[in-house]
């Protein structure tokens, strides 16, 4: 597990520096504060893991210091240091929210095992708590709107029933992969899952990846390819991006669909395949089928059970909880503590419109996961173009204030010179390959390129 961080809030300054060495010879991270006041300072900058708090202070009690620790969102594990014959007040700390306590002359072995010990149960006791969210979850599903919670309901309705053509429509990036998956996992989870993006693959290749092809029916063909369908027998095939598929092949798919039969490029015998076929669209199917470029019969025969997918700004109320999934999911990633997410945070990322939906949600959680781990995200952190949309940002920003107007202005510059140097420091360790830097960067290069012009960035600054 993790080693904690530990603050020591006493202002006996031999023995803080004493308990400092001995923790960090443990490989724990560790900060210091000498009264109540800079101690609570440092638990809002530091995000310990364990507090060590004396109980009697310079400036306050330590059950006052206990309190305002208590009243945090998120309160770290505090372990009161009482001094000898003090065993009742810190009965009565434990009692008022500290997790245990350990009373003067104390032996080093021990605290460094009460440490331990509670930092250890308090990580479990948050992997069983995530764990268990994440399984009332839908197959990795997170929402308690109203929108989510009718969709979830069609998902678990439609997976375990008998349909054999799903029908998947909404926007990039809005979860269509998980919900093929959840539908797939109510029928039979041991089944085969085959997932296969249309767009991705060249046409002339795309008939023989789906059908499979018989030695020798393309140059290169040295050998019996199976294919996806053959390969799904039994359980699900995704056809993601499904508008992609060439009208020849859809042709072929339509007939594959009503017959359950199909034949291998270059063969001659038909071949039986029992399984259900998932697909999905970013664009309107039904409109490019009255237009021609899609099948019109091959559309209605995939729209026997459609759903429609909601874009983000559908279910706003659900951005904190999925930013909040994926702070914890990312930094048991990266092996780090999770980035703290205030509310006013929340607010400003739940006001804007996230074109690219739950993928852009969860690369600007990625990003600043890496650059900030363990930190508080103050809005000043998050990327320009979210700052720039928020109306509470841009209300307190009007004309009418010019304090605010300076404050804003102050604090969009300061963000761009942050952003731009992430920007080169990738760049640096790429040297200067682009397409390396915006993948360390979780962002896409037209992305990197589009940021480096908006920034006045052109790489020669390296």
């Amino acid at each position: 597990m993790r080693k904690p961080t530990v603050l020591i809030i006493d202002d006996e300054k031999n023995l803080v520096n004493s308990l400092m060495f001995s923790l960090e010879e443990e490989e724990m991270t560790v900060f210091a504060a000498y009264n109540g006041r800079s101690g609570i300072a440092e638990i809002e900058k530091q995000t310990p893991d364990v507090v060590l708090l004396d109980l009697k202070l310079p400036d306050q009690s330590g059950f006052e210091v206990l309190d305002q620790i208590q009243a945090l969102p998120a309160p770290p594990i505090t372990i009161m240091i009482s001094a000898h014959g003090d065993t009742r007040a810190a009965v009565e700390a434990v009692k008022r929210g500290a997790q245990d306590y350990i009373t003067k002359p104390f032996d080093l072995d021990e605290l460094i095992l009460l440490i331990q010990r509670n930092h250890n149960h308090r990580q479990l006791k948050e992997e069983v708590a995530y764990r268990r969210e994440r399984e009332a979850d839908v197959h990795g599903l997170v929402g308690r709107s109203a929108t989510m919670q009718k969709l979830l309901d069609q998902v678990d309705r439609i997976g375990k029933s008998s349909a054999r053509t799903i029908l998947l429509q909404g926007p990039s990036g809005s979860g269509k992969t998980l919900i093929a998956k959840a539908l797939h996992a109510k029928r039979d989870r041991a089944a085969p899952f085959i997932s296969v993006n249309c767009a991705s693959l060249p046409e002339n290749l795309l008939e023989a990846e789906l059908f499979g092809a018989e030695k020798g029916a393309y140059t290169g063909a040295d050998k019996r390819r199976t294919g996806l369908v053959e390969l799904a027998n039994g359980g699900t095939l995704f056809l993601d991006e499904i508008g992609e598929l060439p009208l020849p092949l859809q042709a072929k798919l339509l007939t594959f669909l009503e017959t359950h039969r199909f034949r291998a490029v270059g063969g001659q015998k038909e071949i039986d395949a029992d399984l259900r076929v998932i697909t999905a669209s970013n664009r309107d199917l039904q409109t490019e089928a009255q237009a021609g470029t899609f099948r019109e019969d091959l559309f209605y025969r995939l729209n026997v059970m459609p759903l429609t997918i909601p874009s983000l700004a559908e279910r706003r109320e659900d951005i904190p909880l999925l930013a909040s999934n994926f702070a914890r999911e990312l930094a048991a990633q990266e092996g780090c503590k999770p980035i703290d997410l205030p509310p006013e945070t929340l607010s400003v990322l739940g006001s804007y419109d996230w074109p690219g939906n739950i993928r852009e949600l969860r690369n600007t959680i990625e990003r600043l996961t890496i650059l900030h781990a363990g930190e508080s995200i103050g809005v000043d952190r998050l990327p320009p173009e979210i700052i720039e949309s928020a109306p509470q940002l841009k209300n307190s920003a009007s004309g009418t204030d010019p304090w605010r107007n300076e404050m804003q202005g102050s604090l969009t510059n300061e963000i761009a010179k942050r952003e731009a140097q992430c920007i080169l420091e990738a760049l640096a360790k790429s040297n200067g390959r682009k397409g390396d830097a915006a993948n360390s960067l979780g962002i896409s290069r037209h992305a990197l390129k589009r940021r480096m012009q908006k920034l006045g960035l052109t790489g020669d600054e390296l």
